[in-house]
């Protein structure tokens, strides 16, 4: 079962009005200024306000709260290899891994992301934007399994977002543990066994 098209801006166009887009990369630029130099510790929907010369009812329009933002923040500064089409599925997967345990290990966003997990488990807007947040990635991670099955790699019954689901819980669980992988050894074995599956041939 196959999920439909990916479209990423559902949320975004779906939380207050509509956005100006010169005030909402003001927001966003200043947003990434207060998380690079004052820290989460320091991040608030108050100093990005002040940052951006913004009003903060203009900000609470666009975002609930500030793990909201943050998860912008978060998102904009991802590279975009890491949704790489590489040809095949193991070499997608390996890409995905690749860059994003390199971003989280090489930057501040593993602690971000970790940050707005946790918040999410005592604050119910924070859960909310986490939930948003995670289901427009699990239908861009459903595009590495999508190509596969266009390409006929993949069977066309696979459930596609079943797949997305474990390619992310496995990334999430590495990161909450501080198991972030670095070998390139190690995630080419996750990716064949994540496509090959467990089963001996022949079986």
């Amino acid at each position: 079962m196959t999920e439909p098209a990916d479209d990423t801006d559902d949320r975004r166009r779906s939380i207050g009005a509509r956005r100006n887009p010169e005030t909402e990369e003001a927001i966003l630029a200043a947003a990434e200024a207060v998380m690079a130099e004052e820290g989460i510790a320091g991040f608030s929907i108050e100093a990005v306000a002040k940052r951006a010369r913004a009003g903060k009812p203009t900000i609470y329009k666009w975002w609930p709260g500030k793990t909201a933002l943050m998860l912008d923040v978060y998102h904009r500064q991802k590279p975009a290899d890491v949704h790489m089409d590489t040809g095949t599925v193991e070499g997608d997967i390996f890409a995905f891994l690749t860059g994003v345990f390199t971003h989280w290990g090489d930057t501040g966003a593993g602690q971000i992301f970790r940050f707005v997990v946790a918040e999410a488990q005592r604050d119910e807007a924070a859960a909310d934007s986490l939930r948003a947040y995670a289901a427009e990635r699990r239908l861009q991670s459903g595009q590495i399994f999508r190509r596969g099955i266009a390409r006929g790699e993949l069977s066309a019954d696979i459930d596609v977002g079943l797949c997305a689901d474990l390619l992310g819980g496995f990334i999430w669980q590495r990161l909450l543990t501080g198991r972030i992988e670095r070998d390139p050894d190690q995630l080419r074995q996750l990716a064949r066994q994540i496509v090959r599956g467990l089963v001996a041939p022949g079986a």
